[in-house]
């Protein structure tokens, strides 16, 4: 795709999705690291995986491109990384030989409730599944991408309309029915897009004024969204308000983060084992 191709493209997206972006240089150029647990009851917060969805729906329309078939792996990713950001599950030792991240099994850590009923679903068979299983194996499992038919129980169904129907209880979107000739489909237009736009430009920050260079200085839940969104086919809509310049500079980061080493990142001090395992599956 040539470069004027894909900046009407991204003009079509913002367009769209009605957004406007840009970083804010007189920001700190640090991001501030983000306690998993700390919920501010003043701010609507959103899991990992609301956020992607919320990037990848249209505005206006209320449902997700009908050409994306990668977002529902990557809803399965983001529910594992939340696990694992929020301490459920982790993986096991990698023992003398330094087994890499995708062959290593992951383990049930607790079963406290996380108050997300995705999450808690998801735990209930993680911890039940005996022998363990690996990440790449449980994004598959839970997404129904499985021929082994013992481990279709395992599906986590209808994701994407239990996460819009949270978004609607966040008063993020609204609820509607639009008939599509043949069939009849509830849709989740936005009905707030301030929250959107601050997603938005969280994203757009992150690789640009907020750009560390490092990405053990990144706040994990940002860094896990850059992942997941690309690997979900949803990081474009964030970047499509950008100007050219900004937008080549984001794009050039991301592959930066995209050509990482995820084993040695994961061997550092404070990382999180089972986020980078999820990073790496969906990167091979």
């Amino acid at each position: 795709m040539t470069t004027e191709h894909t900046a009407i493209k991204r003009r079509n997206v913002a367009k769209s999705q009605g957004a406007e972006g840009g970083p804010n240089e007189a920001e700190a150029e640090k991001p501030v690291e983000e306690n998993e647990e700390d919920l501010d009851s003043k701010e609507t917060r959103l899991t990992l995986m609301e956020e992607i969805l919320l990037l990848g729906l249209k505005d206006r329309e209320g449902y997700t491109s009908f050409w994306n078939d990668c977002i529902s792996s990557g809803l399965r990713g983001c529910i594992l990384i939340e696990l694992g950001l929020r301490g459920r599950v982790e993986l096991e030792k990698a023992g003398m030989r330094r087994r890499s991240l995708l062959n290593r099994k992951i383990l049930f850590k607790s079963i406290s409730p996380t108050g997300d009923v995705l999450l808690d679903e998801a735990l209930k068979h993680i911890k039940e599944t005996e022998p363990p299983e690996t990440v790449q194996s449980w994004i598959e499992y839970l997404s129904g991408e499985t021929w082994n038919p013992l481990k279709l129980r395992y599906q986590l169904r209808n994701v994407r309309e239990r996460l819009a129907k949270n978004l609607v209880e966040k008063g993020v979107c609204t609820t509607e029915k639009q008939n599509f000739l043949l069939f009849d489909m509830t849709t989740h237009p936005l009905v707030d897009s301030g929250i959107k736009q601050k997603l938005i430009k969280k994203v757009q920050d992150s690789v640009l004024s907020r750009w560390t260079n490092d990405p053990q200085r990144m706040d994990r839940r940002i860094l896990s969204l850059i992942y997941v969104a690309h690997a979900s086919d949803v990081l474009e809509n964030a970047f499509a308000p950008l100007s050219d310049d900004d937008y080549d500079v984001a794009m050039k980061r991301v592959r930066e983060l995209l050509d990482l080493d995820f084993d040695v990142e994961s061997m550092k001090d404070g990382a999180n084992e089972v986020m980078w395992a999820v990073i790496a599956a969906f990167s091979k």
